[in-house]
């Protein structure tokens, strides 16, 4: 029942007692929603804190349960505001907010809707199982839709301390984001039946923990020597490559010095060099000056160079944003061109409707993208590249190291987000796809973090902030394909699809028991439970 509003001229001390701590529980749970998005925010890098992620969970099951599909839409909403407005303030650090607040509530709103349907099947049995796969379904949504998708706040990549880790090599990033989702939503149903949900918030943990010991890290093809090139910008935002040439040579530079460390027995000899995305603006085919800049790097590193160049194409001039192979004695031999593009940033969807709202859309480039994933033999190793944005994408990883990669190199620009935790979140990234693909990742950024991880997932070595350095590490070549690289996106449609079945079930039951006007016995999981009191109104 549902008490009467406030009349025009009535006080609050008027307000009945019931209508009064209806209002109050209804903004008690708005804040709860809000705290329990925040604690999944603070698990991300560069905080080590990986198991606030479950606890975030296990506030949204207790928020959600008996919810009808409308407030557990507006209880999804206020908790994805608390997780992603912080994630992403990295996208309006230059831009201010026309960037980034949009964008954390387009996000929340499609949280929203994968948390409508969690609330329907929130009193059916097993209900943290049904509800931790559909958001696994909520993550495959995001990540294609809108604009190519946006997948950049999956809880797996929260988890690179975790303890759920491993479990990316058998099912990837889905399978991670399961485990931790399950075992918050079976927190949350300790008070309910705990003969039921202490397994379910257990079982993700243990398997993960006897996973540890398949997470392949031997090198079945060998070893290479890498060394990845961290050259700085001159500034850090919207214009750092206003000196394009300041960067080229920074980066010319720096692979100049290790070289006469090589040549002074101070370091190794690289097999191969990586140099990050935009590390030259200026294009070395239509440039004479910078091809020789980079040619002179490569002849005294005495090593190929996988260069992140702007080429602009001659068939339609308009630019890419490419990796170009450079030889040391052959020059520029192959190429490799960003499939996935950022948009906002390299490309402009809607330009004339976003115009409307800011003449800063302007400044989105023209890229266009590639189709290519094979990478690049280089020396011993067969290299897949996967350049900045393009390691959030599951399927894009993927496909670059089907073609036969042994190694995965990610080249990334990172100096347009300053010094926000934009650079670690992507680091967490190439750790979440080296345990996912059980391949050691060389991340090269122009202004930091720059690092070296392991098969595991572990970092060994790697740069600070807006420094010029260098990296060198021997690395395992690993052609051995993990069952996360196999399977591919299988584990995920399939958790989708029965998340998706049992909202049906849940759909139908409730149908059934309306059209007999009368309701089951408790426990029966129908939904008898079914309350509003949340942010989207009640009935």
């Amino acid at each position: 029942m549902v008490a009467p509003p406030i009349a025009p001229g009535q006080s609050a001390a008027d307000t009945p007692p019931a209508r009064r701590r209806d209002v109050r529980g209804t903004l008690l749970r708005i804040v709860l929603a809000a705290v329990g998005g925040g604690l999944v925010f603070l698990s991300f890098p560069p905080r080590t804190a990986w198991w606030l992620a479950p606890i975030g969970f296990a506030v949204l099951g207790v928020l959600l349960h008996g919810r009808r599909m409308r407030a557990g839409f507006g209880f999804g909403v206020v908790w994805g505001l608390g997780f992603m407005v912080p994630l992403l303030r990295w996208t309006g650090e230059f831009v201010g907010l026309v960037a980034w607040l949009p964008l954390a509530l387009l996000c929340a709103v499609m949280i929203g809707l994968g948390t409508m349907l969690m609330a329907r099947v929130s009193t059916l049995p097993g209900a943290p199982l049904w509800m931790a796969l559909l958001w696994v379904g909520d993550e495959c949504l995001r990540g294609v839709v809108p604009f190519g998708g946006f997948p950049w706040g999956k809880i797996a990549f929260g988890q690179p301390e975790g303890w759920y880790l491993p479990l990316a090599s058998l099912g990837g990033a889905p399978l991670v984001g399961f485990a931790v989702a399950l075992t918050g939503f079976s927190l949350a149903w300790l008070g309910r039946n705990w003969k039921l949900a202490l397994p379910l918030a257990v079982l993700p943990l243990a398997g993960a923990l006897v996973t540890v010991p398949f997470v392949g890290t031997a090198p079945d093809r060998g070893t290479v020597v890498v060394a990845a090139i961290q050259g700085n910008v001159p500034r850090a935002g919207l214009d750092f490559n206003a000196q394009r040439r300041a960067v080229l040579d920074n980066h010319v530079d720096r692979t100049l010095e290790l070289a006469q460390a090589v040549a002074d027995g101070t370091q190794r000899q690289p097999d191969i060099v990586i140099w990050p995305e935009n590390s030259s603006d200026i294009d070395p085919f239509r440039n004479a000056d910078a091809a020789a800049q980079i040619d002179r790097a490569a002849k005294r590193i005495k090593a190929p160079i996988a260069v992140g160049a702007v080429v602009v194409d001659r068939s339609d001039n308009l630019p890419r944003n490419t990796v170009v192979l450079w030889d040391p004695e052959k020059g520029p031999v192959d190429s490799y061109t960003k499939r996935q593009l950022q948009p906002f940033g390299e490309t402009m969807p809607m330009r004339s409707f976003f115009r409307i709202f800011s003449e800063t859309v302007d400044r989105a480039g023209t890229f266009q993208p590639g189709t290519d994933p094979e990478g690049f033999a280089m020396g011993p190793a067969k290299v897949a590249i996967d350049t900045c944005y393009e390691v959030a994408f599951d399927g894009v990883v993927r496909d670059s190291v089907l073609a036969g990669a042994d190694l995965i190199a990610i080249p990334t620009n990172n100096a347009t987000f300053g010094f926000t935790e934009m650079t670690y979140q992507q680091l967490a990234m190439s750790r979440v796809r080296a345990v996912e693909h059980g391949k050691a990742v060389v991340v090269a950024a122009t202004s930091g973090v720059s690092a070296i991880v392991q098969p595991d997932g572990a970092v060994t070595a790697r740069t600070g902030m807006f420094t010029p350095d260098a990296l060198v590490a021997e690395l395992p070549l690993r052609g051995e394909a993990t069952l996360a690289t196999r399977f591919g996106a299988w584990p995920e449609w399939v958790m989708t699809a029965l998340g998706l079945l049992a909202v049906a079930f849940g759909l139908t039951v409730q149908r059934t028991v309306q059209r007999r006007g009368s309701r089951p016995a408790p426990g029966a999981g129908t939904g008898e439970e079914e309350t509003d009191g949340g942010p989207a109104g009640a009935a």
